[in-house]
This record gives C-alpha cells, sequence and structure tokens, in this order.
C-alpha cells in the first residue's frame, strides 16, 4: 500500500525564545504524516469582536495577563457548539487564521465558508489571541493544533510546562471566545516525539489531564478538546483505549484519514475500523479532524464518499480540510473538476453556520 509522508515543514509558528533552538535541532512543526490510508448553563457571549473592548481583551490574552481592575466576563459557555444541528466545515490552510484571506479565498474556492480554522501551534509558543479573533469575527472557530515538539510527555505531565502552560489558558480565557485545542495529535503513530516510539500511553494520559487540569484551574472552560488519533490502518494492534484520557477530559473524539489513491476510499475502509474500536469505549461526538483527497483517477469518488460518511452519520460533526501542497498537493483550488464537486456536495448537504450564532 502506497503512504505518502507529510513531512518536513514549518506549519507552526515557533516563539522567539524557540527559533535559536528550531534552527539548531531542526525543529518541524506541524503534522508529518498524510498517509494514503490516510458548567455553565446558558450560553455567554464575549466582547464583539473588532470592538474597542475586544482588542483591549485581545492585547491582555497575548501577554497572557488581564487589568485586575477590569472582572472577566462570564466564561463563554461552549456547549451549544459541541453537537450543533449543522455539520462544520473546517479548513487548515497556510497564513490563517492569522489572516481570513485564506479562509476567504477557499470559501469562494468551494461555495462555504469554514466555520473551523485550523493553525499548527508549536509548544513553547504563546497564544496568538489577534488570530483566534479574526476567526471569530469571521463566523469561525480558531482550531488549535498544539505540538509538544520540544519536551516530553513526561516532563509535561510532571509540571515541568506549568507557567507556560498557564499563560496560555489564562490568555485563552481572557479573550472568552471558543477555542478548539489538540494536544499531540496523532499520538498513535511512529512519526512524532510524541508517539509510540518515544512514549508511553501512560504518559501521554497523563500529559492530557495535567494539560486540561491546568486549564481547567485557569478558567479556561471556553476550549473544546479534541482528541484525536490517527485511523488505526497503520497500527492496529494498538489499543487506542489505553491513551483515552476519560469523557471528562474530551468533548470531541477527532480521527486523521486521508483518501489516496492506493489506500482506501471507503468511509467502511478508511475510518470505519477506528470509530468501530473508538465506540467500544466511548459515545462521544466525532470529527475527522484532518483530511483530503489525493489527485487522481479515484479523487471524484473519494471526495464523494467523504461527504457522505458525514452527512450519513449523525455522530460526526463535519471534517477539516488540509489544503496545503506538502508531499503531493491536496488543495482544491488548482483542481476544476474537484472545485466544482465540492461546490455541488455543500449545497446540497447540511453544511454552514456561523459559529456565533450558536446558542
Amino acid at each position: 500500500m502506497i503512504r505518502a509522508r507529510k513531512r518536513g515543514r514549518w506549519h507552526g509558528r515557533i516563539s522567539a525564545g524557540l527559533l535559536a533552538a528550531a534552527l539548531v535541532g531542526a525543529l518541524v512543526s506541524g503534522c508529518s504524516t498524510v498517509r494514503a490510508t490516510a458548567t455553565w448553563n446558558d450560553p455567554r457571549k464575549p466582547v464583539a469582536a473588532g470592538s474597542a473592548a475586544a482588542g483591549s481583551a485581545a492585547a491582555q490574552a497575548s501577554a497572557g495577563t488581564t487589568a485586575s481592575a477590569t472582572p472577566l466576563a462570564p466564561v463563554y459557555d461552549v456547549s451549544p457548539l459541541l453537537h450543533p444541528s449543522k455539520k462544520y466545515l473546517g479548513v487548515e490552510i497556510p497564513d490563517a487564521p492569522d489572516s481570513i484571506a485564506p479562509a476567504e479565498k477557499f470559501a469562494g474556492w468551494v461555495g462555504g465558508k469554514p466555520n473551523i480554522i485550523g493553525q499548527y501551534l508549536a509548544w513553547g509558543t504563546s497564544f496568538d489571541a489577534a488570530a483566534a479573533s479574526h476567526a471569530w469575527s469571521y463566523g469561525a472557530m480558531d482550531f488549535v493544533v498544539w505540538e509538544p515538539w520540544t519536551t516530553t510527555l513526561a516532563q509535561i505531565a510532571a509540571g515541568a510546562s506549568d507557567a507556560y502552560v498557564t499563560r496560555f489558558a489564562t490568555a485563552v480565557r481572557a479573550l472568552n471566545v471558543p477555542i478548539v485545542i489538540s494536544f499531540g495529535h496523532e499520538f498513535n503513530g511512529s512519526w512524532y516525539p510524541w508517539g509510540t516510539n518515544d512514549a508511553t500511553a501512560a504518559q501521554f494520559v497523563a500529559a492530557w489531564r495535567h494539560v486540561h487540569d491546568l486549564f481547567a484551574t485557569a478558567g479556561a472552560t471556553n476550549v473544546i478538546w479534541i482528541w484525536d488519533p490517527n485511523d488505526i490502518l497503520t497500527n492496529v494492534s494498538l489499543p487506542l483505549k489505553d491513551y483515552y484520557p476519560g469523557d471528562s477530559y474530551v468533548d470531541w473524539v477527532g480521527v486523521t484519514g486521508y483518501w489516496s489513491q492506493g489506500g482506501p476510499n471507503s468511509y467502511a475502509g478508511l475510518y470505519l475500523p477506528t470509530l468501530e474500536e473508538i465506540r467500544e469505549f466511548t459515545q462521544k461526538p466525532f470529527i475527522i479532524a484532518e483530511t483530503a483527497v489525493e489527485p487522481g483517477s479515484a479523487q471524484s469518488q473519494s471526495l464523494t464518499n467523504l461527504f457522505q460518511a458525514v452527512e450519513q452519520h449523525a455522530d460526526i460533526l463535519g471534517f477539516v480540510w488540509y489544503d496545503f501542497d506538502v508531499n503531493g498537493d491536496w488543495r482544491v483550488e488548482n483542481r476544476p473538476s474537484i472545485m466544482s464537486q465540492f461546490k455541488s456536495e455543500l449545497s446540497s448537504g447540511d453544511f454552514g453556520f456561523n459559529v456565533s450564532e450558536v446558542k
């Protein structure tokens, strides 16, 4: 079976303090593998994005502090967003959501606005409140794929990154809009330093719970937490249950799986084995957290199958499209037939809503 690797690219933003180490140690930020198989009871509104108050909150959040004289608004209640009546359309695309322009271009190409905009963020990098504000003002949520490149899961669990995580969580709480976070994605693969070659299931669970607990302590419950394994086709013998932090620590189950020419290009072949295993230990809703269709003769049928998989299963919330040219061109914009088909599939499906309007 052909496998395409998604390695060696600078996806995440790296803080100035990490840049020197990145250059010396060849730090790589971003998802490294595209495989050919590829409570608060009342909704709370944050300060309106784009207002002077919102700009002040974003500035405070970027610094990881809030003005002591200004009390925080009640935390935004994300519960209505956990299982909305319509499907999510997400995108990961270069330079977004630092700029909304790429998301706007994607919306023009596919005929529908994305309401999740993903970015890869290297461990040690500050929360980007401006980017999250941009996404929110567009009607989307910032999806942070948080990658612990520069430390180990054992060190995170032991508290070595507590100051950093607390600053990050405090900034998220100060901005007070819904944020989606995936920590240590594709942990069941061997291609990341937090994966199977370098960390145990117990270390992953301990690190996840510790990070989540620090957010809770900071009051940052305006986060939707995605536990995101790769589809199990690369390692069918690894029990995913051992890596699960527990329902109280997870909001959505994300699955990463790509539609390839040489691998499974059906729902039953690509996603179902993983989802069936996960259903043995949790009923949390699914989202396809990273996917795309490989160019070739099977691309049209694969795209149809992707949309059908989401539309025909109530517990699949939507998908996030990976619009990059990395180890293969996964973008839609240079494939006119796929753009046309994408528009048709979106228009006939139950996609599209402004997340800020969900109550």
